[in-house]
């Protein structure tokens, strides 16, 4: 059975009014990373899932498959899954969801994840990057714990792990990890995912997917040396990305080669 990726894409932020639309080196942000994806060649079909209008015109000027799916999901993961479950979609038994607004993920997360799960090795997949310690002491950073068979233990805004003696900091370095925001499903576990109620780590954290950990859902995470990917979120992060857009997609295509 194939991979599925499916981009959520809505124009509710706050930060960054109608963020999918903002111009990337041109073109709507959205379609740059449904491009993105595309080029990766990690996936059987791609598509957008969106409850807007003027979102699914742009993407499908593009050239790129839209769904229009309910305006009443209170997060990505349930976009993606009203997609998964349509008929049409039946044939493909790993799900992927890349966020709409990190057009600067990288290969090596996005594969990684769907092959933990289209592997059989875990229900659910996700991503980390090596990273330095600096992380550790910033919350809008996630980090992760990973156990010694691929297995997530635990996601936090807190400093993971947490260094107790300064005689373990090179163990303590070794071991951190940055979450990168991808999620690879199997149909049965995104299923269950969707259908768990939120759960109160994930309330505290404010992090999605202690809901499926908590309920004793295995999430493999795939461990890459690539940078983590720089979301966008405000003016000043359209601005940066903008300055380094076409510089970046020319390195990934050099290396793709």
């Amino acid at each position: 059975m194939g991979t599925l990726v499916v981009i959520p894409a809505r124009l509710g932020a706050m930060r960054l009014p109608r963020k999918p639309l903002r111009l990337l080196s041109g073109l709507p942000l959205i379609v740059r990373v449904w491009q993105r994806i595309s080029q990766m060649n990690v996936a059987d079909a791609v598509v957008v899932a969106t409850d807007d209008e003027s979102v699914a015109s742009a993407v499908e000027q593009a050239g790129a498959e839209c769904v229009m799916t309910s305006d009443r999901h209170g997060s990505g993961t349930e976009r993606v899954a009203e997609v998964a479950f349509q008929h049409r979609f039946r044939g493909y038994g790993t799900i992927v969801n890349v966020q709409g607004d990190e057009p600067f993920i990288g290969s090596g997360a996005v594969s990684g994840a769907a092959e933990l799960v289209s592997s059989g090795r875990f229900p659910l997949g996700t991503a980390a990057s090596r990273a330095s310690t600096e992380i550790l002491d910033t919350p809008s950073l996630v980090k992760v714990v990973v156990a010694d068979d691929g297995r997530a233990l635990y996601f936090s805004r807190a400093p993971i792990p947490y260094l107790r003696d300064r005689a373990d900091s090179a163990m303590q370095a070794e071991r951190t990890l940055q979450h990168i925001g991808v999620y690879a499903y199997t149909r049965e576990a995104l299923r269950e995912w969707v259908s768990l109620p939120p759960h109160p780590l994930e309330e505290i954290e404010r992090l999605e997917q202690l809901r499926p950990l908590a309920a004793g859902l295995p999430i493999g995470v795939a461990v890459t040396n690539e940078a983590p990917a720089s979301g966008i979120d405000t003016e000043e992060d359209l601005e940066r990305a903008n300055a380094l857009w076409d510089s970046f997609m020319a390195g990934a295509v050099s290396n793709a080669r």
